[in-house]
């Protein structure tokens, strides 16, 4: 049976779907990169859902059989991951004529993997990047995703690890892509 799916942006009802939404995907699509301890200490800090994302209207849902099954979005602003749980007010602006643009947050639901929802999700995100007026992107990539990512065009800047609770790191890939030469 196939399953039709439709994106559009996340609103701010949708953040209880994200919350579940978000430790399936990363328990389901991480196991292969990441240890079980890994998943659970990044999941808030480094997996989490972003409000300030939703309320700049930078960040979509995939919808497929009535439910949130994909989701993931791009920033204007400096962070680039993670939930907004430790996060006190606005994170600063970026500048499109020099600071590239934040892919941020991709998540999955392991039944929908491997469906093209990612590809649909940073489509959408790069034109919307470039009708913003950034000249490229970046990101901090898991391990998981980056295949993703190079398939696009990302190209690895920098590979390192991620400080979480308990004395454990979460290995990850910035990636960047030019747009438009400078």
């Amino acid at each position: 049976m196939s399953v039709s799916f439709s994106i559009r942006l996340a609103r701010e009802t949708d953040i209880p779907a994200l919350e579940r939404l978000i430790p399936l995907s990363v328990r389901g699509l991480q196991a292969a990169t990441y240890s079980a301890a890994q998943m659970e200490a990044a999941l808030g800090p480094v997996f989490g859902v972003d409000r300030q994302l939703i309320r700049d209207g930078t960040y979509f849902v995939v919808e497929g059989r009535g439910e949130v099954v994909a989701c993931g979005g791009w920033s204007r602003r400096k962070a680039v991951f993670g939930g907004d749980r430790e996060r006190s007010g606005e994170d600063a602006m970026l500048d499109p004529t020099g600071d590239p643009a934040r892919v941020r947050a991709f998540f999955v639901h392991p039944d929908y993997a491997r469906r093209g929802l990612g590809r649909l999700i940073l489509t959408r995100c790069e034109e919307a990047i470039r009708a913003a007026g950034f000249r490229e992107a970046m990101m901090v990539a898991t391990l998981a995703g980056e295949p993703l990512y190079a398939a696009f065009g990302y190209v690895v800047d920098e590979r390192y690890e991620v400080s979480l609770a308990g004395g454990l790191t979460l290995p990850v890939v910035r990636m960047s892509k030019v747009f438009i030469k400078r």
